[in-house]
């Protein structure tokens, strides 16, 4: 009965994947308008733009809005290869294929024996849930990836580690998912293929590492944690300003330096915890690498200067690789995660002026929104911990330390 009800489950991900995504992509197609600001701008105009330098040899070295590493040259140059489409067409096609993609990955990944749709259907549903932003963005394509990696896992880690590495030279993230990797040959996978990507770029194209600089010069987001406290100063007199800045709508003004540096130390804390937990962990099950690397995007994602709407594509790819695993103890964090994905679309962008302008809306969405993340990380970071090191309780079907002559499972 349990392989029926999952075939069945399977066999309905296709039409409700067709039916999202035709509306997805409608949506940026402008066949119908989604309210609120275009959100197909970035591609438009920004994206487009860099497309021109990139073809020139050269990265955007005069655009401080280019803060990525030198491989997310690829996807910006993608397009390319449909030529009988604009600009703007052939990417949101090619992000819709690797959208296409993906499913297929976690689809497979579930039909294994001692493994779950669930999954597939969390990608599945996600997606739509952020709106047509998430088609408007490249970060997809850096989420299939990552989705890659974890799938690649134990049985394959030196191609885990090459996607990895790969991914980080994307959008820095992807780095996170080799926190749990127990066998040495993912990490020299990983050392050996960003060495070559990266010194291939910086020696073929000038400015290839140029970001490093726009990046650390990024002040408070207005969607962030730490941007609440000026959300609600603004309501005593705060007398700083919400303005275009580095490519976002950031706050302006007294104290928020002061409050980056606080984001800067949480997310530091966050990388101790991490490191703190690496070191300690000693119950390693199958899906152990999927919830670390899991709970590190979401500690991350939650702590940054910037939360941008597109940022949530990440939690939900490695939401899907997590509850792939049947003992993986993410559910209640990937729920919290989901809901948090609907009200994201709802402060950007159907009602992001409301955010913009700090007042009852857009106070409660950002609260709510960042409320959630913040309980999903700490639920998460929690779960992972009782799960991995000795001395806790282990959360229910938890593996048990290896016992003498007896080789641990390896993630």
């Amino acid at each position: 009965m349990k392989t029926t009800g999952a075939r069945r489950s399977l066999a309905w991900l296709p039409v409700v994947w067709c039916l999202t995504r035709l509306m997805l992509l409608l949506f940026v197609l402008k066949v119908h308008v989604f309210p609120g600001p275009d959100v197909t701008s970035d591609v438009q105009v920004i994206y487009q733009g860099w497309y021109g330098v990139l073809r020139s040899g050269t990265f955007p070295l005069e655009d401080v809005t280019w803060q990525y590493p030198p491989a997310a040259a690829l996807a910006i140059l993608s397009p390319g290869l449909l030529p009988f489409l604009e600009y703007a067409t052939a990417f949101f096609v090619l992000v819709c294929v690797t959208d296409l993609v993906v499913l297929a990955l976690l689809a497979c990944a579930g039909r294994r024996p001692g493994r779950s749709p669930r999954g597939a259907w969390v990608w599945v549903i996600g997606v739509p849930l952020l709106g047509p932003t998430v088609y408007a963005r490249y970060d997809v394509m850096v989420t299939a990836v990552a989705v890659a990696a974890l799938l690649a896992g134990a049985r394959h880690p030196r191609a885990m580690g090459a996607l990895a590495a790969f991914g980080a030279l994307l959008k820095v993230w992807p780095a996170m998912l080799l926190l749990a990797a127990r066998r040495g040959s993912a990490w020299v996978s990983a050392l050996v293929t960003g060495a070559v990507v990266a010194g291939g770029f910086a020696l073929l194209m000038p400015g290839a590492f140029a970001f490093l600089t726009f990046q650390r010069d990024r002040g408070t987001e207005v969607e962030s944690l730490g941007a609440l406290v000026f959300h609600v100063a603004r309501q005593f007199g705060w007398e700083g300003e919400v303005r275009l800045n580095y490519g976002s709508i950031e706050f302006l003004g007294p104290w928020v330096d002061e409050v980056s540096t606080g984001a800067l130390f949480l997310t530091g804390a966050a990388f101790g915890w991490l490191v703190l937990w690496r070191l300690l962990a000693r119950r390693f099950e199958e899906h152990t690498l999927a919830d670390a690397a899991f709970v590190a995007v979401l500690m991350f994602t939650t702590t940054s200067r910037v939360i941008s709407p597109q940022y949530m594509v990440w939690l939900v790819g490695l939401a899907a690789v997590c509850l792939c695993f049947p003992g993986s103890r993410m559910r209640l964090p990937v729920a919290l995660v989901l809901v948090a994905c609907f009200v994201t679309v709802l402060e950007f962008p159907l009602y992001f002026g409301n955010v913009v302008a700090s007042d009852g809306l857009g106070l409660t969405l950002l609260f709510l929104r960042n409320g959630l993340l913040v309980a999903a990380a700490l639920l998460a970071a929690r779960a992972l911990w009782r799960a991995a090191v000795p001395g806790t309780v282990p959360a229910p079907g938890a593996a048990q330390p290896a016992r003498a002559g007896e080789t641990p499972v390896s993630s």
